[in-house]
């Protein structure tokens, strides 16, 4: 859970003294963020997903002083994270596929590298809903809302992704 990282007024001060341009308070706030916009990212954009993750980034440090309430860091962060990550793995699609590195991951390092398999198999949308809705928890009106797609959309996609999840995994 990320709101975990920081109690929320340690939080609002932290972000508070980054917007005002205090760099020890913009590496703090890199620190905290990096790991989050990985997990994000990774499952997403997969060997691309440290180029998301780096992208999305930059976009949080160059939008910091457009977020108005500091509690909603990680919401903010998340929709930015999220459609970079779709952004940057349409683009890679688009180009000449590269072999599938390391996506970080937890437990059984084989496990790991057969969901990591899977994935790469689907398209980047069903892989950010698979991301938002199984690994993220998120409920479909966010990630409607943080896809910007309507929330039978999300279903759709939601169906398609775990079935394809499921057929490319053999059950």
């Amino acid at each position: 859970m990320p709101t975990a990282h920081a109690d929320p007024p340690e939080l609002t001060a932290l972000v508070r003294s980054a917007q005002r341009g205090d760099r020890m308070a913009v590496q703090e706030l890199l620190d905290l963020l990096t790991p989050y916009v990985g997990r994000l990212c990774g499952p997403i954009a997969l060997q691309d997903g440290p180029d998301a993750a780096q992208e999305a980034l930059i976009v949080v440090f160059r939008r910091l002083g457009q977020l108005r309430e500091p509690a909603a860091l990680f919401g903010w962060v998340r929709v930015i994270a999220v459609r970079e990550a779709v952004r940057v793995a349409r683009a890679a699609a688009r180009a000449v596929p590269d072999p599938l590195e390391d996506v970080p991951a937890k437990g059984d390092p084989q496990l790991a590298a057969d969901v990591r398999d899977v994935l790469e198999r689907l398209s980047p949308a069903h892989r950010a809903v698979l991301v938002l809705r199984d690994l993220e928890g998120l409920d479909e009106h966010a990630v409607s809302a943080l896809l910007g797609v309507p929330e039978p959309t999300v279903r759709t996609r939601l169906f398609r992704a775990r079935r394809n999840f499921r057929k490319a995994w053999g059950h």
